[in-house]
């Protein structure tokens, strides 16, 4: 009887200790109507960010802006509702809407394959591993994406900290979910900081303490932990002085091999995409504004490389802790709410609206509530928690991959737009180069003959390395090969075919391209451009017995690639030649 008793009362004692540890349950809590007053100010910073840096993308690589060459601002230059650094987060958000928080990173890859605007480097990377049936994550890892590294998901992941205020972990899950369509390692570690910043600038101002908590959001072991820390620990021994820190960035994370093991444009080469240094231009704006906003956009611009995406985020953490009824009258006043975003169902108007929603289902779903005070003011209480990273990955490390990577055959249905498998890509290739001339850009380049086309003179012809050590499982990768500007290079192969047939080669070139099949000129494009599979189609004639085919790739700034598939004349890839 007496433990009978003992146990209903220490039944009831532990019913009363845990409705003491729920009503104690420590929030964080925001008025509604300030979450949405900063919200708004984000997307605003981000527009004036990329807006006012715009002019200088990539125009200075490996060297500080001079402060005459930075431009000016006018109210007018917030409107951008044609930058691909804004829309493309903006197909995550649809997702969300449409799916909401427990949508499969399947579906979400479904979705980004679906998408038809243009994309770069691992954004392209990611969706032409997708189209071609290669399912998320798998669509980011190494092994299929020779980008990965790059800057493509910190570019756009201030919508997962734009609807988790508060809510670092969500933060970091959306990067999880929808960072690794692209990236992997650094280059997904440099979206998850860059969201946690914003979770971190509702609640606080003090920029330094917003940098540290997206800090907490990745990896400690990775170089994007290291390269951040530096920053931060290079700014207290110089708080005044950036562009000694610049120096000091540069000389590490520019210069050193060891810190672009991953980089899709080789060491040396002044042209650097990756995650680490150009998230490391975002705090420096961030530090050295000093809350400032021009000076912050300013700052970050000129540290160069990727200087519109860089200022973006950088202005949209800043402006979060704003708000937007703090901002200047300069960087709103100009908004225009009718116009949508290119590709997207949202003009500014519908974008905060749908942000809000995400944002009040995210605070209910993560264990939060939405309450109302005695003025009738609507509050989101959030629960405190400490963030949980992911698992330390790099790119040059990749793990081995047992699983199957494909999509299902129902899943493939679902994708609109369908890009060939790796498999079907002529894959043995031989390349010579780099070839450049004193004065002479990629467009003259291109009617100057080296060797490799005019058989005249020694070509140390070398074997491409294709789906290796990073590389690309189905494109010739110069930019990793050799990197550099206004030059050219040559890649070729040689293939048997048992009989004569038409066929048509399916060429992507980044940037222009002259083709000869056995001797003959076939096709002739001088163009700047990106890289897209089966871009320029020529019908050829291939003979009985071994055929040699060449190809001239020029090179301006930027990525430098190509790829070649031979078709028949129903488009159905030719794999039955015998390639040496």
């Amino acid at each position: 009887m007496f433990t009978h008793q003992r146990l209903i009362v220490s039944f009831v004692v532990a019913l009363m200790l845990a409705s003491c540890s729920q009503s104690s349950k420590p929030y964080r809590k925001i008025k509604v109507s300030d979450y949405v007053n900063k919200m708004k100010a984000g997307w605003v910073g981000q527009m004036v960010g990329v807006g006012w840096g715009g002019p200088t993308e990539f125009r200075w690589k490996g060297e500080i802006i001079p402060k005459e060459e930075m431009p000016g601002w006018s109210p007018e230059q917030v409107n951008q509702f044609s930058q691909d650094d804004i829309y493309v987060e903006m197909t995550f958000l649809r997702t969300l809407e449409l799916y909401g928080f427990d949508v499969s990173i399947r579906q979400a890859g479904i979705d980004f394959a679906n998408s038809q605007y243009m994309l770069w480097h691992a954004n392209k990377a990611g969706r032409d591993n997708l189209r071609s049936g290669i399912a998320p994550p798998w669509s980011g890892f190494p092994q299929y994406n020779s980008h990965a590294d790059d800057i493509d998901y910190q570019i756009e992941a201030d919508y997962a900290g734009l609807i988790s205020p508060g809510m670092s972990q969500l933060a970091i899950d959306l990067g999880e979910k929808f960072g690794r369509l692209m990236n992997y390692g650094d280059g997904l570690y440099g979206g998850q900081f860059v969201a946690g910043m914003y979770t971190e600038a509702f609640f606080e101002n003090d920029i330094e303490k917003v940098i540290r908590a997206g800090l907490a959001c990745i990896p400690e072991g990775s170089q994007y932990h290291e390269c951040i820390s530096d920053v931060l620990r290079w700014y207290h021994d110089n708080p005044d002085d950036w562009q000694k820190i610049w120096q000091l960035i540069k000389a590490k994370y520019q210069d050193k091999p060891e810190y672009r093991k991953f980089s899709c444009s080789k060491p040396g080469d002044p042209f650097n995409i990756d995650a680490k240094i150009n998230g490391a231009y975002i705090v420096m704006g961030l530090l050295y504004g000093k809350g400032n906003p021009d000076s912050t956009i300013i700052i970050s611009t000129r540290c160069g490389q990727d200087s519109d995406c860089n200022p973006s985020n950088a202005a949209g953490v800043l402006f979060t802790t704003i708000g937007y009824e703090n901002l200047p009258e300069r960087f709103k006043s100009a908004i225009d709410s009718t116009p949508k975003f290119s590709f997207t169902d949202y003009n500014f108007a519908e974008l905060t609206h749908v942000c809000e929603k995400l944002a009040r289902q995210a605070v209910l779903k993560f264990g939060g509530k939405i309450e109302k005070d005695n003025n009738g003011d609507e509050w989101f209480y959030i629960p405190a928690t400490t963030p949980q990273p992911g698992k330390l990955e790099q790119c040059w490390q990749p793990p081995t991959i047992t699983a199957d990577v494909n999509f299902s055959e129902e899943e493939i249905e679902k994708i609109k737009i369908r890009s060939r498998k790796p498999a079907e890509f002529v894959r043995i290739w031989q390349v010579a180069g780099p070839y450049e001339k004193p004065g002479a850009d990629y467009k003259a380049l291109f009617d100057i003959p080296f060797p490799p086309e005019t058989g005249n003179g020694y070509v140390n012809w070398q074997r491409a390395p294709i789906g290796e050590q990073g590389f690309s499982t189905f494109t010739v990768q110069f930019d990793r090969i050799y990197g550099g500007e206004n030059r050219v290079a040559y890649m070729k192969t040689r293939f048997q075919s048992n009989s004569e047939r038409a066929a048509i080669l399916e060429i992507g070139s980044d940037d222009g391209v002259k083709v000869w099949l056995n001797v003959e000129l076939v096709h002739a494009l001088k163009i700047a451009r990106g890289f897209n599979p089966g871009e320029d189609k020529v019908n050829v004639k291939i003979k009985n017995g071994w055929n040699d085919l060449l190809l001239k790739i020029t090179q301006g700034m930027g990525g430098w690639e190509a790829s070649v598939c031979i078709v028949d004349e129903n488009g159905n890839a030719i794999t039955n030649f015998l390639y040496e």
